[in-house]
């Protein structure tokens, strides 16, 4: 495809950088897709500096590929990124994910540039809101112009990384049996929909495993995985146990909705 090669051309670019200016250099926040495509790109090539990705926190959904020098560390991947904190005025409607995120687009931004939104309701200690990470060069233009969602009034401020605040949601624990521990098999068990439907899914793109595009519906998955159906949540396996009596796969699920 013509968009997976300019990222390719793009990796390669930011690689280069990074060896001949013996800097960090990185790309923009990467979809299921486009990280999928990275990670066979970072597998099949001998590259001139260290590769990985960073979304600011361990368990982001959206990462840039990062290429850093040997002395590169923590500190320097910190310095890719910023939080926007965003809290909404008193009065306003409870804001979602769309929302933000179509106000964000809404500026003329790529969607490239920002990376996971991390939304907060009434409950939380810091109000409702959200926490959005941010290419650092686009801090200052977001912080500046993004005042309203709807018809709601927002105010942001700029904040390191460090000072990210984590929404973990309530999760379900849920517990079945599968006939293997293929991703369309544990899929449709942990969505709960037909094996055809999660399989057909899974053909289309949306799922992806531990935040990468997962498009093999025989892929074996293991304890820890996590996986993503577009618009319907997450899940992790957490527990992988022993046979039922008519010979299936015990297991347990964190469940995110």
């Amino acid at each position: 495809m013509k968009d997976d090669a300019l990222l390719i051309a793009r990796l390669e670019d930011k690689a280069a950088q990074a060896a001949d200016r013996y800097m960090v250099t990185a790309g923009d926040f990467l979809d299921s897709h486009q990280r999928r495509i990275a990670e066979e790109f970072f597998r099949s090539r001998s590259l001139p500096a260290a590769a990985r990705f960073y979304g600011g926190f361990d368990d982001a959904e959206r990462c840039m590929p990062v290429f850093l020098p040997d002395y590169a560390g923590p500190e320097d991947l910190k310095e890719l990124v910023r939080v926007i904190r965003v809290s909404c005025a008193k009065g306003g409607r409870s804001l979602s994910h769309r929302d933000y995120l179509g106000s964000l687009l809404a500026l003329g931004i790529d969607r490239e540039v920002t990376g996971d939104i991390l939304v907060r309701d009434e409950s939380s200690e810091l109000g409702p809101g959200a926490d959005i990470i941010v290419e650092t060069s686009m801090a200052d233009f977001i912080q500046m112009n993004y005042g309203k969602a709807g018809h709601t009034y927002l105010s942001a401020q700029i904040l390191p990384i460090d000072e990210l605040h984590l929404v973990r949601g309530q999760a379900l624990t849920m517990h079945d049996t599968v006939a293997s521990l293929r991703l369309d098999s544990v899929t449709a068990s942990a969505f709960r929909m037909s094996r055809a439907k999660a399989a057909e899914a899974i053909r289309r793109g949306l799922v992806s495993v531990n935040s990468m595009e997962a498009l093999r519906t025989d892929q074996l998955l293991q304890e820890g995985d996590k996986i993503v159906l577009r618009g319907s949540g997450r899940v992790i396996l957490s527990e992988v146990g022993g046979l039922s009596r008519k010979d299936r796969i015990r297991v347990s699920y964190q469940v995110y909705r």
